[in-house]
């Protein structure tokens, strides 16, 4: 069985390529039992900045077969895909799952929440049923790593994330948030987040909009704010000085025409937007506006750069751990395929067993004596089980493959011709 590992990045493609082999919460569950169809098991992880695959694979099962389902599910041709893919195998893959857990690959060094994602991908994955024993164990073994890394270095010491990123942001925009209103668009993790951090620092007032207006009251409650439906989003954006946006919409929330109409109400006092969700929720004609500073994930790279530096001594040392439990996971794995070996060759010794006793038992019905099917019975299976051994090491002796047949004696505990005199 092999590990391996396709998808697109933040790191290897622009947002305009995420956000087309984005995968929605409501998909997911089709998806995941469409790509059981290429792999044994597989699960999906689909965030704002990466889209991955999972598998653990037949030797049938490869790459390209990987690459050609994700490609054909969101009818994307395989060439405009592959400049773009990272693909890992085998000790590479888990090396790739530990990183990811740890948050070693993502945009913001060390940041927490792509763990929160991963669970929820193996939980989405194993509800499901297209998970089993290689991918549980190879989750189980990052989230433990991650827990690792976390406990014993600094690398989460300080709070750095897209949502503090954002809110960085906004403070260079506008210097001082407590006189600014910020309009929150969903109530995920990445949102909460951003409202923790604004609440932090004084913001004046948050609306949040969501599609369930309870979600939006309740989190919006939590900070003093005013919670509301997506309908009601065009009546309150003139109300914006900030706007950050992150859903799992499939189609933009935001068009230009409702920001226009929201500048003309604003005397088109500045408003600054960033938009973290992929695939976008915000057109990206809104960009063109005067008086709006538009923001996506990619954008804020430059703002999280600012407030890495103390994060990156601890991740060379979580990097020293993960070398070491990526050896760890795959001495487990190898194992698993020496134990695959001796259930099928005890499943076929058993098999023979079976079919000569069975030859055995028909000659007493048919009036042969104990002696003679007893005689039967240990020549038939001496001859069935030693057969293929027999065959190799033949075969072995014609084309010289001495070591063949040194291991030979070693697997069935002959003597060597020495030991004989």
């Amino acid at each position: 069985m092999s590990i391996l590992i396709v998808g697109v990045n933040h790191k290897t493609a622009p947002v305009s390529i995420r956000e087309k082999v984005s995968f929605s919460p409501d998909s997911l569950p089709q998806a995941l039992h469409a790509a059981h169809q290429v792999a044994s098991e597989c699960l999906i992880l689909s965030t704002c900045n990466r889209t991955e695959l999972y598998a653990a694979c037949q030797p049938q099962q490869s790459v390209e077969t990987l690459v050609e389902w994700l490609a054909d599910w969101h009818k994307i041709p395989v060439a405009q895909l592959q400049p773009y893919l990272q693909i890992h195998q085998q000790d590479a893959a888990v090396r790739h799952a530990l990183r990811v857990a740890c948050g070693l690959d993502s945009l913001v060094l060390g940041e927490p929440q792509i763990l929160g994602q991963l669970k929820t991908a193996l939980q989405a994955a194993s509800h499901n049923s297209t998970t089993g024993s290689q991918l549980n164990r190879l989750m189980q073994h990052a989230f433990s790593t991650a827990k690792k890394v976390r406990t014993q270095t600094s690398i989460g010491a300080n709070p750095v994330s897209v949502a503090f990123a954002a809110v960085s942001l906004a403070k260079q925009i506008f210097s001082k948030l407590e006189k600014q209103t910020a309009l929150l668009i969903g109530a995920g993790e990445t949102i909460e987040l951003v409202g923790k951090h604004l609440a932090a620092n004084h913001i004046g007032n948050i609306l949040v909009a969501n599609r369930s207006v309870d979600k939006a009251q309740k989190l919006a409650a939590e900070y003093g704010g005013k919670g509301i439906g997506l309908p009601e989003l065009a009546e309150h954006l003139p109300l914006a000085d900030i706007v950050i946006s992150s859903t799992a919409a499939p189609v933009p929330i935001l068009g230009k025409g409702a920001v226009e109409r929201a500048l003309k109400i604003r005397k088109h006092r500045p408003m600054f937007m960033v938009d973290i969700a992929v695939p976008r929720d915000i057109e990206q004609e809104v960009a063109e506006l005067d008086d709006v500073y538009l923001y996506t994930v990619d954008d804020l790279q430059s703002v999280i750069e600012e407030n890495l530096q103390s994060r990156r001594a601890a991740a060379a040392q979580a990097e020293g751990m993960v070398v070491e439990e990526v050896d760890k996971f795959m001495a487990w794995l190898q194992a698993q395929d020496h134990m695959a070996t001796i259930r099928d060759y005890r499943a076929r010794t058993d098999s023979i067993r079976q079919e000569v006793f069975d030859k055995a038992t028909t000659l007493l019905h048919n009036g042969k004596s104990p002696e003679e099917a007893l005689q039967f019975l240990a020549h038939t299976l001496a001859n069935k089980l030693s057969h293929d051994a027999t065959q190799a090491m033949h075969q072995a002796a014609r084309s010289g493959d001495h070591e063949l047949l040194q291991h030979a004696r070693t697997l069935f505990n002959l003597s060597t011709p020495d030991d004989n005199g």
